[in-house]
C-alpha cells in the first residue's frame, strides 16, 4: 500500500505541543502517552537500524515502531497476526453481526469513566446474548463470540459500541449436537435491545452505588443519588440501539470483515487530505447519504481534541471472547463444535521465526527488496541506537513525571 501524503503523526508533531500547553492539565495520562508514541514512531528517536542494497548499494535508513494499539501506523502486523490465530476457531458455518450501542446521555458517562462504563458494556452484552441465545423457545444453545469495542463515528465523534461477530448456531446444553440458527435469522432484535438496556443500567447503578463512578463539568450533578436515579429513568423510556446486520456468506467473508473492524483506530492515516493554516481536512462516510463520501474540515485543536477521545484506559482489552469462545476453554469447545459439525480439524499453521518473513506471509508487504533498483536485497549494515537514554515506555513515563511533577 502506498504510503499516505499526510499523517496524524504529522499533525501531532506540528500542532501538538500547542495543544499540549493549552490543554495539558485536563489530558489523561494514556492521552499524552499516546500522542507522544505516535509522534515519535518510525523516527531516529526510537532508534532502528541501516540496510544496504546488495545490487546497486542503495543505503537506507529504518527507524522503529512505537507499536502503540493507537498509532495508525503500527496495527497492519498486529492485525495479521490475529487473524492467523483466529482462523484455526472459525467454524463452517454462516456468521452474524450484531452491533449494541448506548445512548448519547449515556456515552457522555462512559467517557468520564471509560473503564467502568465500557466493562459494563461488555458485561451487558455478553450476558444479554447468550441468556436469550439459551432460551429453548429461541434457540436453546451455547453460543460463543467475539465483540469489538469502537468507540467514533465517521467524523470522530464520541459514540461507544459493540461489534458483535457470532455463528449461526450453538452446541446443545448436553454438548452433544450443534443447534442451528433459522436461515438467515440469528435472535429476535427487539428482545435483545430491551434485556440489554435492563443489564446495562442494572450494572450502571450497581458501580454508582458502589462509589465507583466520577462525574465532572457538566454532569456534576449526577453524583446526586436522586438526580442520577433520574438520568437512569429517563434512559429506561426508550429501546435502545441493537443492529443484526444481514449474515456473512462463510468463514472467508468472516475473515475480511474482521481484518478492517478488529484493530481499526479513530482514523486511518487514508482519509487524510490536508492540514495547513491550523486546519484539518479529512474524509468522513455519511451513511445517511447513502455512503457518500464528504470532506470536513476541523480546527487543528478540535481535530487533536476528538483523536483523543478514542484512547483506551492502559491495559484495557478493546476485543473480548464469550461463550465457547472464551479463553479458559476455547480449544477444547471449538475442537468441540468441529465434531459435533463433523468438519475436519482446522490446519496448523508452520510459525516463521524470520520477523520479515513473518511479516511478508501475513500481510503481502515486502521489507528486503529495493526500493531503487527492485532487483537487490537489503543487508543490515549497522544499528541505529535510540536517542535517549530510556526504552521507550520509560521514556515517556519520565516525561510524564517531568510534566506532572510539582
Amino acid at each position: 500500500m502506498t504510503r499516505p501524503a499526510l499523517e496524524v503523526a504529522d499533525i501531532f508533531r506540528e500542532y501538538g505541543a500547542q495543544y499540549r500547553k493549552i490543554h495539558g492539565a485536563s489530558m489523561f495520562r494514556e492521552q499524552y502517552r499516546a500522542m507522544r508514541a505516535i509522534e515519535l514512531c518510525r523516527t531516529a528517536v526510537l532508534g532502528g537500524h541501516v540496510d544496504v542494497c546488495d545490487q546497486c548499494g542503495t543505503v537506507r535508513n529504518s527507524y522503529n515502531s512505537c507499536r502503540n494499539r493507537h498509532c495508525p501506523k503500527c496495527q497492519s502486523l498486529a492485525k495479521a497476526e490475529w487473524l492467523e490465530s483466529r482462523m484455526a476457531e472459525l467454524l463452517p458455518v454462516p456468521y452474524f453481526h450484531v452491533v449494541f450501542t448506548i445512548p448519547d446521555e449515556v456515552a457522555s458517562v462512559a467517557f468520564q469513566n471509560k473503564r467502568v462504563v465500557y466493562a459494563i458494556l461488555f458485561r451487558a452484552t455478553s450476558e444479554t446474548l447468550r441468556t436469550i441465545a439459551a432460551d429453548p423457545k429461541l434457540l436453546g444453545a451455547e453460543i460463543g463470540f467475539l465483540a469489538v469495542l469502537h468507540t467514533w463515528t465517521q467524523t470522530l465523534l464520541h459514540h461507544p459500541h459493540l461489534h458483535c461477530v457470532i455463528p449461526a448456531g450453538g452446541l446443545s446444553p448436553d454438548k452433544s449436537r450443534w443447534i442451528s440458527c433459522r436461515e438467515g435469522f440469528f435472535l429476535p432484535v427487539r428482545i435483545l435491545s430491551r434485556l440489554f438496556l435492563g443489564k446495562f443500567l442494572y450494572y450502571l447503578k450497581q458501580a454508582f452505588d458502589q462509589g465507583k463512578l466520577q462525574f465532572f463539568s457538566e454532569l456534576k450533578s449526577l453524583a446526586n443519588p436522586a438526580v442520577f436515579h433520574q438520568f437512569l429513568c429517563r434512559n429506561r423510556e426508550h429501546e435502545w440501539v441493537v443492529y443484526a446486520k444481514p449474515p456473512f456468506g462463510g468463514p472467508a467473508l468472516v475473515l475480511e470483515y474482521l481484518g478492517r473492524y478488529t484493530h481499526r483506530v479513530a482514523i486511518s492515516n487514508h482519509r487524510l487530505v490536508a492540514a495547513q493554516n491550523g486546519k484539518v481536512d479529512f474524509q468522513w462516510r455519511d451513511r445517511k447519504k447513502h455512503d457518500r463520501i464528504r470532506t470536513m474540515t476541523l480546527e487543528a485543536d478540535e481535530f487533536i481534541r476528538r483523536f483523543l477521545l478514542h484512547i483506551l484506559p492502559n491495559g484495557f482489552p478493546k476485543i473480548r471472547y464469550f461463550g465457547f469462545l472464551a479463553n479458559r476453554h476455547r480449544r477444547t469447545r471449538i475442537s468441540l463444535c468441529r465434531q459435533v459439525l463433523q468438519a475436519p480439524p482446522a490446519d496448523e499453521q508452520p510459525q516463521l521465526l524470520d520477523w520479515k518473513s513473518r511479516h511478508e506471509a501475513l500481510t503481502g508487504e515486502v521489507h528486503d527488496i529495493c526500493p531503487i533498483c527492485h532487483r537487490g536485497r537489503m543487508h543490515l549494515l549497522r544499528v541505529l541506537p535510540p536517542l535517549w537514554k530510556y526504552p521507550p515506555d520509560q521514556y515517556l513515563s519520565a516525561s510524564l513525571n517531568r510534566i506532572h511533577s510539582p
